[in-house]
């Protein structure tokens, strides 16, 4: 093992590894930093420039993307609360509060800090891990895996919002979300009406863009100011190095929950964030600042995401099981090098398994210096007049949302989605535990028809089940805890009530309860049709959902007005009287989706950008040209960068423009 440690450090310290590596970490850097397109898209996309690299250099290149990106999709879900991927979408819950109070570089600096902790934490862990690592991950079964994603599901205690039975709901609502498509055991479609484009389910990045951004962008427009509330900048980078110093053992802590939830595969990709915030929440006395601007809201995802992909490497490198959809890509990438992923990888290749994970520490150090010299500049961003950056953040948001499958249809599906976000957020349903129910959906039906097919329902009998199910129940426990007003709200991200007049007009709450019944008496009718393993899962949720949903419709019709349950924002707080109808603000999504559906996104753009400007911003024609070109221009550097062949509408079926339909220029 010395030898191994030697000789990766011998050749993590050679110019051409290093110059690759500073290489990778710049690419990873520019693409992280967009929306929605971090993780396996911008792997994807750099995946064929490794073509005629030698081994050595293209790993270095490859390992320092896959370093990097976690820590550059801070920026967006910080600044604009738009999650740079679906590894930063925690962050954007105190995040984006901070920004909104004028200290954006105290939270970039502290996420960059604490990537960088977690990073070098979740090296040294697998430095020493490697060796029992293969052993132990052996010891999960299908029972085992299933318990864990309950274990993560266990996280909606502490997420819940200003009311537990709409925080479980939202989550029962996720997880049958989650089911559209096809069934893991059997591939039957389940929920689809039909549609092709629902055949393989709702792409993550949409879902998650819509629940966060879509409303938060929503709101701002609304509100008619700076991101930054008071127009300055009022907290300075430094500030944020010494929160993560003040916070060591947290970061710590939630280091080594990134590199063991990581180290799970199929698991902790796009989880592992909720559950360090989740466990921040939990082991916090004061929780009344979580989802208003609490430092360690930043710190404790961030710590985790940077050793998650730490973690990601052992069933990666030892059994060629990626641990998420980044470690696929990654995967595929040592294929392309000639690298076999196996045993050998701990054996007579354990030097080249060592310059994998220390390459991946050095480059976490360099992404996060890098990103912390940038932070104090680009958050000036949150100063300008949102009106200014609105369309702008609405076509990259729309891009975005594109990449996920490439067809129009990405975009009234953001539309759809965005439209629930903004209801979830009125009416105080947990948009985080709806996402989590969505993430889970596909891994713990996975994991529940092999366990049940397996081990009967003697699964509950394992020792490795009973551990899991114990740590479970105490998570469950210690959330229920904090169940007070007070720390349900925080967590929630909603202005504390307690002292507001209650909402008297309860028809909208119950007309969107009404909706969502309505949903989950289709999923349970619609599942009757499918084999006993395709309506298991769809049909136990959703019996489990609707009695939930049964007892909220009684809360807010029998309960009492002070009750937590009726809560309507548009009524209850008062933040946004005087203002602008939500649905005029939301409605300029469609108004954008409507003139690409007939011009096309890049003539639909431009458009949209001169109306926005004029009608809503009210600016001159001068500065309306300037930033629509702006926007032009920035479009057609993403569209030829990242070879896009954007949607054409129905003006090409009468008119020849074929630079409308691929690469602008």
């Amino acid at each position: 093992m010395t030898e191994a440690l030697l000789t990766a450090l011998a050749n993590l310290a050679t110019a051409q590894h290093v110059f690759h590596l500073v290489l990778g970490v710049s690419l990873g850097l520019a693409i992280g930093a967009f929306p929605g397109l971090g993780g396996i898209a911008g792997l994807s996309i750099m995946m064929p420039f490794l073509y005629g690299m030698d081994t050595t250099s293209a790993l270095a290149t490859l390992v320092g993307l896959v370093a990097v990106i976690p820590t550059s999709d801070t920026f967006t879900s910080v600044l604009m609360g738009i999650p740079g991927s679906s590894a930063s979408q925690a962050t954007v819950l105190d995040g984006f509060p901070l920004s909104q109070q004028g200290q954006a570089a105290r939270a970039l600096a502290a996420a960059f800090s604490a990537s960088l902790l977690g990073g070098i934490v979740g090296a040294i862990i697998l430095t020493l891990f490697v060796q029992i690592a293969r052993p132990l991950i052996l010891t999960f079964g299908s029972a085992e895996l299933f318990m864990l994603a309950l274990l993560g599901l266990s996280m909606v205690g502490v997420m819940s919002g200003a009311n537990l039975v709409k925080g479980l709901t939202a989550c029962g609502l996720g997880l049958m979300v989650g089911s559209i498509g096809g069934a893991p055991a059997t591939g039957e479609f389940r929920m689809t009406l039909g549609v092709d484009y629902l055949y393989d389910g709702l792409p993550l990045v949409i879902v998650g863009i819509g629940l966060f951004a879509f409303p938060e962008i929503t709101d701002l427009l609304r509100k008619d100011r700076p991101i930054a509330a008071g127009g300055m900048l009022a907290g300075k980078w430094l500030h944020g190095v010494r929160d993560v110093i003040r916070n060591w053992f947290l970061c710590l802590r939630c280091a080594g929950i990134g590199t063991l939830i990581g180290a799970i595969p199929g698991l902790g990709g796009t989880v592992v964030d909720w559950i360090a915030y989740g466990h921040a929440v939990q082991t916090t006395k004061d929780k009344s600042r979580f989802g208003k601007g609490d430092i360690r809201g930043v710190l404790a995802p961030e710590s985790a995401n940077n050793a998650k992909e730490g973690g990601g490497l052992v069933p990666t490198l030892l059994f060629g099981i990626p641990g998420s959809g980044a470690m696929a890509v990654f995967l595929g990438g040592l294929v392309l090098l000639g690298i076999e992923a196996g045993p050998a990888m701990v054996s007579s290749d354990l030097d080249l398994t060592y310059t994998i994970i220390w390459s991946l520490a050095l480059a976490n150090v360099l992404g996060a210096g890098s990103c912390m010299l940038l932070a104090r500049p680009i958050a000036r961003l949150t100063t300008i007049p949102f009106n200014l950056l609105a369309p702008f953040m609405i076509m990259v948001v729309s891009f975005a949302a594109f990449q996920a499958t490439r067809q129009f249809m990405d975009l009234i599906a953001l539309l759809g989605i965005g439209l629930l976000g903004v209801m979830l957020k009125r009416f105080g349903w947990s948009r985080p535990a709806f996402l989590i129910g969505f993430v889970l959906a596909g891994q713990a039906e996975g994991y529940l028809n092999l366990a049940v097919q397996f081990y009967g329902w003697e699964m509950f009998a394992r020792p490795g089940v009973l551990s899991i199910l114990a740590i479970t129940l105490v998570s469950i426990w210690l959330g229920a805890r904090g169940q007070g007003t007070e720390a349900r709200v925080a967590a929630a991200g909603l202005e504390d009530t307690s002292n507001s007049s209650r909402p008297k007009v309860r028809t909208p709450q119950l007309a969107f309860l009404s909706g969502t019944v309505g949903l989950l008496l289709y999923a349970i009718w619609s599942s009757q049709e499918l084999s006993p393993l395709g309506n298991m899962f769809p049909t136990g949720v959703g019996i489990v959902t609707l009695g939930l949903c049964v007892y909220l419709g009684a809360m807010l019709l029998f309960g009492s007005p002070e009750n937590s349950a009726n809560f309507d924002i548009e009524q209850d707080t008062g933040i946004v009287a005087g203002k602008s109808a939500i649905w005029r603000n939301a409605g300029w999504f469609g108004v954008l989706v409507a003139i690409t559906a007939v011009l096309g996104f890049v003539l639909g753009t431009v458009s949209f950008f001169v109306a926005f400007l004029r009608l809503k911003a009210q600016v001159s024609w001068g500065m309306t040209m300037l930033l629509t070109t702006a926007a032009l221009v920035v479009l057609t550097i993403l569209t030829n960068f990242l070879l896009v062949e954007l949607p054409a509408g129905l003006l090409s079926l009468y008119v020849d423009l074929p630079w409308l339909m691929g690469q602008i220029g």
